[in-house]
């Protein structure tokens, strides 16, 4: 069964950046469809970027700040966080799915453990 793992969270300025990992191990996620969710406290979790095939897809709320990217070699997929806003604190997500690679979080079938992303002065 494969794993996904995240890094790289933190707390950050608004304003700042931060890239978020999320390294995949022990299955054949280099053909899978990938993206990344976050959830905020009290609120559902939400959609922000995929990967898939070389197209990629963001959430209204990121479009323009976030970049999601991918490197095959290293089984690693990224999201470079920019412009961050306090708004953008939640925990981040990983996930992976051999089909599907919309905004659906309960289409996925591979999620990671998540990373905690802290916009704050």
């Amino acid at each position: 069964q494969g794993q996904l793992v995240e890094s790289g969270g933190g707390l950050v300025q608004p304003g700042g950046s931060l890239r978020l990992s999320c390294a995949a191990s022990g299955g054949t996620f280099r053909r899978y469809n990938m993206g990344w969710f976050r959830q905020a406290p009290g609120k559902e979790r939400e959609f922000v970027a995929s990967w898939s095939g070389g197209r990629t897809y963001y959430g209204d709320s990121v479009k323009g700040r976030f970049t999601i990217s991918r490197d095959n070699a290293k089984n690693t997929v990224y999201l470079q966080m920019s412009s961050l806003k306090p708004e953008d604190t939640a925990v981040y997500y990983c996930a992976a799915d051999p089909e599907y690679s919309g905004s659906s979080w309960n289409e996925y079938d591979y999620w990671g453990q998540g990373t905690q992303v802290t916009v704050s002065s």
